[in-house]
């Protein structure tokens, strides 16, 4: 079969890596791809939100199955725009898209069906916001409602920082349109862990547990990010954790999406924060996560196009799956000096060959290009270093020794990937 991957990230390059690893594909695309996704990918030139082009490249390439990795072009309907030709896709609806394209619609749906969440306010107006602010006891986290690339979140410590969020999305219209709604709530304090989930919209089938790192820097310092590093499985998942996230999250918000209306089918990516209480959802995301699809895929030992095709047909063929796990992995995103502000491109890159041919270790590229037979920089997070070890602790090691192997003018990295793993030890 044929099959075409939207997106050009790093999420992106492992669902080509993994996709192209099946014995049920011949041929794998991706609309537009990056530097890396060329090594498994034929890369077309086409924008990840041309959804015409889109549709007409998947008739013209006879593609069999479109799987969409970003956030966007799901929110502006491309996975509707592609049934409606007959094609069958890996990703929800438009309308489904809502849970992480509105926070605001995201948050109701949860005060609704009773899912556990933080309090909150959602305001339309700036000065409505600020007095919420200036009479709130307690530490709040300030949101902007729509898509802002993961960055649109800013934990605040103080009513001064608060303050200084709203004006940032509201008054100083940082994320743009996605600040037109700002929703306050209470700041939750607990481990943070990503909880991923095919759907057919009926049936479920868990990923592993998996943990990002937000924050810019070590200690989880600093503005968040699309995400520094992940790591699977998450220790802060056990058993029991497992069991109360599919009863108390998962399975209520599906049944709530079907109750209005909007059955949700793909991957649903729950962000928890594990308090003493038990999860909390932060947010929802509508897509794989970005950096954490990097080691749930590269340790994922069953064919993927068996779970995607299970999805995107709906027929109940999801309920009879079930997912074979490998050792434990880590990835260590390396990004670009200045990220997630302002930084330089076109940084010429070495030692990824280098990096590659360590044992169990594979460079995932999420912002790069290539030109002239070298791998330039593209984008803030540019590359995800990814390993895998018989546990945490190796895997840490082994990522960190190949992200050794790699430079280029300007490369950051955060140096703690993974020891809250080890802290629970």
């Amino acid at each position: 079969m044929k099959v075409l991957v939207v997106g050009s990230g790093g999420r992106e390059h492992a669902l080509c890596y993994k996709i192209s690893a099946s014995d049920q594909v011949e041929e794998v695309y991706c609309a537009p791809g990056n530097g890396g996704i060329s090594e498994q990918a034929k890369l077309l030139e086409l924008s990840a939100i041309d959804l015409d082009g889109i549709v007409k490249a998947s008739h013209d390439l006879s593609i069999d199955l479109v799987v969409v990795g970003p956030e966007d072009p799901l929110s502006k309907g491309l996975t509707d725009a592609l049934e409606a030709e007959g094609k069958l896709v890996f990703g929800c609806s438009g309308k489904a898209a809502r849970l992480e394209g509105s926070k605001v619609f995201a948050k109701k749906l949860m005060r609704d069906k009773g899912i556990p969440t933080g309090d909150f306010e959602a305001f339309e107006d700036k000065k409505e916001a600020e007095k919420f602010v200036r009479g709130y006891k307690g530490k709040l986290v300030v949101k902007a409602d729509g898509l802002a690339a993961g960055k649109g979140v800013m934990v605040c410590d103080n009513e001064s920082e608060a303050l200084s969020a709203v004006d940032l999305v509201m008054g100083q219209k940082a994320f743009g349109g996605a600040g037109d709604k700002v929703l306050i709530e209470e700041r939750l304090f607990g481990e943070e862990a990503s909880f991923l989930v095919f759907t057919d919209g009926k049936n479920i089938v868990p990923l592993a547990g998996s943990q990002d790192h937000k924050a810019v820097y070590d200690g989880d310092k600093g503005p968040n990010t699309g995400g520094m590093g992940a790591y699977s499985p998450a220790p802060v998942i056990d058993d029991k954790m497992h069991d109360r996230v599919i009863n108390e999250v998962i399975t209520p918000t599906i049944e709530a999406m079907n109750e209005r209306g909007i059955p949700y089918k793909g991957v649903l990516y729950a962000g928890l924060m594990i308090t003493e209480h038990g999860p909390q959802v932060l947010e929802f995301n509508c897509r794989f996560g970005d950096p954490e699809t990097q080691p749930l895929l590269f340790r994922m030992k069953s064919d993927i196009i068996d779970f995607l095709l299970a999805c995107a047909r709906a027929d109940g063929s999801l309920s009879s799956l079930e997912i074979e796990w490998g050792d434990p992995t880590v990835c260590v995103v390396m990004a670009s000096k200045g990220y997630p502000g302002n930084y330089e491109k076109g940084k010429v890159i070495s030692g990824i060959e280098e990096a590659n041919k360590i044992d169990g270790a594979y460079v995932f590229h999420a912002g790069t290009d290539k030109k002239d037979g070298k791998i330039l920089t593209s984008g803030g997070r540019v590359l995800g270093v990814t390993a895998s070890g018989p546990d945490i602790k190796k895997a840490i090691d082994k990522a960190y020794k190949a992200v050794m192997k790699i430079s280029w003018e300007g490369a950051y990295y955060r140096k703690d990937i993974g020891q809250k793993a080890l802290g629970r030890k």
